[in-house]
């Protein structure tokens, strides 16, 4: 009989792997360093994440832990709630950094770029069913289309941290949902 995953060693791996992205970035991760971090064996890491893309992939992952999707029936409220946590990751160097990496780095290697697309879907599908859930309150006009509203949201933040370099305050996140609001009420 299999002896049940220890899920601490699974938490103990994740953050070895979040400290060591932050520090050296995708180019300079690897597993083998990770699992000495984490001090466990070598083989613990590759049972459970058997490439650097999969380990990477949810390392980064639980960085969004940190930007939760919450509703509390004021769309206004939740949209600027999750924008401004979105802008707090973003605004750390280590973050910024990483994201501009794990971008770049996913348009070389296809596996990489087709994981991360599916952690923003579900991202992307869980922020849509607020809004679904919004327009059926009335909270938005019939029809809004809730896919265009999250890039109207979402790509200017992407746009400042990865070309311009402006800001991405409070504020910022603030004049953003109400911008995108004004399109669609």
């Amino acid at each position: 009989m299999a002896r049940p995953r220890d899920t601490g060693v699974d938490a103990k791996v994740l953050e070895a792997a979040r400290a060591l992205l932050r520090e050296r970035g995708y180019a300079g991760f690897a597993l083998d360093e990770t699992a000495a971090r984490a001090e466990v064996a070598r083989t613990t890491v590759y049972r459970r994440w058997p490439t650097k893309d999969h380990l990477v992939v949810a390392a980064f992952a639980t960085m969004f832990e940190t930007a939760p999707i919450r509703e509390t029936g004021d769309v206004r409220a939740d949209l600027t709630s999750t924008l401004g946590a979105i802008g707090a990751g973003l605004r750390r160097p280590e973050t910024r950094a990483l994201v501009a990496e794990l971008i770049a780095a996913g348009t070389r290697h296809p596996e990489l770029g087709e994981a991360l697309r599916a952690l923003w879907a579900q991202r992307r599908t869980a922020a849509a069913e607020l809004l679904d859930r919004a327009a059926r309150r009335g909270d938005l006009a019939a029809g809004a289309d809730p896919a265009l509203i999250l890039d109207q949201l979402v790509g200017p933040l992407y746009y400042r941290v990865l070309i311009s370099g402006d800001p991405v305050d409070d504020q910022y996140a603030r004049a953003l949902v109400d911008a995108a609001l004004a399109c669609h009420r």
